[in-house]
């Protein structure tokens, strides 16, 4: 990765704020606005969800019935407690971990969550945002609640949806990676 641009994080997210959403993941999302409403997600709902964030546990996904799906999300919504949340969806769900969980809250309430990612995180830590794993691999359920804290932290702080700080954040480490993204420290 480059060396910093800007003297703060807070810098960075002003002079690249994204607040406009990719094609694709935008209908996706418009597509889950019930979910919320309805207290619940199907199987068909989850498996855009898991694809969307990863397809690689693509026949993971599929073990998981309409009945386990529907009832696991069912808690999941009706909970406030963000790790009850986590651990429904990584312990009930085949194929889910913490970034697909992520995915899952983000792709159906944008406006509080966004996506765990490797490349957000090594921003985070470029910008002393979070002290621990500069390369942002292998992350827990308190890595990922401290993320979500800083996101939701920012997201006040400019007024916009938590989801638009970790796609400004995101975009923002693609536009000035060097070198292999799983290689942190690595890099010249």
């Amino acid at each position: 990765m480059k060396k910093q641009e800007y003297s703060t994080i807070e810098e960075l997210i002003k002079n690249n704020l994204s607040t406009e959403e990719d094609s694709g993941t935008e209908k996706l999302i418009n597509e889950l606005k019930p979910v919320l409403k309805k207290g619940y997600f199907t199987k068909d709902e989850f498996m855009k969800m898991g694809m969307w964030k990863s397809p690689r546990p693509k026949q993971q996904y599929l073990k998981n019935s309409e009945e386990s799906i529907v009832e696991t999300s069912k808690e999941v919504l009706s909970t406030d407690f963000e790790k009850r949340k986590i651990d429904l969806l990584t312990r009930r769900l085949r194929g889910v971990s913490i970034p697909v969980a992520s995915a899952i809250l983000t792709l159906i309430d944008p406006q509080n969550y966004g996506v765990i990612d490797i490349r957000v995180w090594q921003l985070l830590y470029l910008y002393r945002s979070v002290k621990n794993n500069p390369t942002g691999i292998g992350m827990d359920f308190h890595d990922w609640y401290h993320y979500l804290m800083k996101l939701r932290y920012y997201a006040k702080k400019f007024k916009v949806k938590t989801r638009d700080i970790e796609r400004t954040l995101f975009l923002y480490h693609k536009k000035i990676q060097e070198g292999n993204l799983y290689k942190y420290g690595k890099q010249k």
